[in-house]
């Protein structure tokens, strides 16, 4: 005799995550290792406990429910079962979906998009990351006012799923976000003002930036702290830090530089976020030398090295920036792999195989930085005028004075610069 059904009330803290693999649009990666992610990813909400997952095969996509009836009808006996709340699919879902899926199975329902904007409104902490997740999300909730599946002739309120039904008409809606957007931009454009303000400030001061960038939970924070000795908060955990950090590191030469840890970037990273923290990724932009630090004990860390490529390419980075590769998490890797790794990064130019966690290779990456900016000088005669002080005040500050002369006019000098110094100064 079959033991009696376990049906439980719908909770949303219980949560069910599903990877639809569309036959048609298979991309780089194995499906699994993409639910694999998608846990991740709903695990990285506090409160939620995630009570199973599935790889759903779909030969195509229904228009009205994205999964065929056989497949609806098995999953939300499943939900049922386990009491399931909210259900979490790991791809695009339409608004009509999502209406249809949620009123069918009884749940609330997120997309790929949703979730990684429900876990940046938890994380976000500076007044600017706030103003970025909330115009993100806005943008996205825009094409989402559809009818609450407990309510008929409400509408879902807030944004995400923890914000309940609301009671106002969809045009209404409509018109109270584009008012919330366009009061949003304003704030960022000050933010953004102060910030570039800030990004000035540092242009005039002789330090270069190093910028670090890489896929979420490749180690960036922890590798941060090991260069720094800051505290930022590190944790095996999906988007743990989101909001920009900088630190001076002075290096072995006595060089000092400033060291950015950035936000992670993921694999289908949502348009409405790219947009709206651009003003933040425009710190990597900025950088003289950006390193690339990849998770190399990961099954996929190839596939996530493109992405990030992909999503610097989108932002502008162009190929002229210096880039140092970083293989992190030696320490995961096994054994007999690990001495392969250190080789294969050794003989590779501008590749550092490290342990941000043990420090194993650290010295060796220092090092490198270090020769970065010890980059090979010319010489240069310029004359400036009395007008352009601020001009031989950096030039005075960079350290790359020869030797100056005074004229009734101005300052004719004698100079010995990088061809990255010589840059920064035409742009000043």
């Amino acid at each position: 005799m079959l033991p009696p059904k376990d049906d439980r009330a719908p909770d949303e803290t219980r949560a069910y995550v599903v990877h639809p693999d569309i036959r048609s649009a298979q991309g780089r990666r194995l499906p699994e290792h993409r639910l694999a992610e998608a846990v991740a990813l709903a695990a990285a909400l506090p409160g939620l406990t995630v009570m199973g997952s599935d790889v759903v095969r779909l030969p195509r996509v229904q228009p009205g429910t994205l999964f065929g009836s056989g497949k609806v009808d098995e999953l939300g006996a499943r939900f049922k079962e386990l009491g399931v709340g909210l259900v979490l699919v790991d791809g695009p879902v339409s608004p009509v979906q999502q209406r249809n899926l949620e009123k069918e199975w009884g749940v609330k329902l997120l997309d790929r998009t949703g979730l990684i904007l429900e876990i940046f409104a938890d994380r976000a902490r500076t007044r600017e990351g706030v103003l970025q997740v909330e115009l993100a999300a806005l943008s996205y909730q825009r094409t989402r006012l559809v009818r609450a599946w407990t309510h008929l002739e409400r509408q879902r309120g807030g944004f995400g799923f923890v914000g309940g039904p609301g009671e106002t008409q969809i045009e209404s809606d409509r018109r109270a976000i584009d008012d919330q957007v366009v009061r949003l931009k304003r704030q960022l454009e000050k933010v953004v003002k102060t910030r570039e303000l800030h990004r000035a400030a540092r242009a005039k001061v002789p330090f270069p930036i190093v910028a670090l960038v890489g896929y979420t939970n490749a180690g960036k924070s922890t590798l941060f702290n090991r260069m720094t000795g800051a505290e930022v908060l590190a944790k095996d955990m999906l988007f743990a830090t989101l909001d920009p950090t900088m630190r001076g590191v002075v290096l072995p030469s006595g060089r000092k530089v400033i060291l950015s840890d950035t936000v992670g970037f993921i694999s289908d990273l949502p348009t409405q976020l790219v947009a709206a923290f651009r003003a933040t990724l425009e710190e990597v932009l900025a950088a003289d030398l950006i390193l690339h630090v990849r998770d190399i004990s990961h099954p996929e860390t190839g596939e996530q090295a493109a992405d990030v490529a992909e999503i610097l390419a989108s932002l502008g980075v162009k190929g002229g920036t210096p880039m140092f590769e970083i293989w992190n998490k030696l320490d995961l890797v096994p054994e007999g792999q690990h001495d392969a790794l250190v080789a294969q990064a050794a003989a590779r130019t501008n590749v550092f195989a490290v342990s941000a966690l043990t420090g194993e290779g650290i010295a060796r990456l220092l090092d490198a930085v270090s020769m970065a900016f010890d980059e090979e000088r010319s010489q240069r005669e310029l004359a400036l005028s009395f007008a352009e002080g601020r001009k031989h005040a950096w030039l005075h500050a960079e350290g790359v004075v020869i030797s100056e002369t005074q004229t009734d006019e101005g300052w004719t000098m004698e100079v010995s610069w990088t061809a990255r110094q010589e840059k920064r100064f035409r742009d000043l």
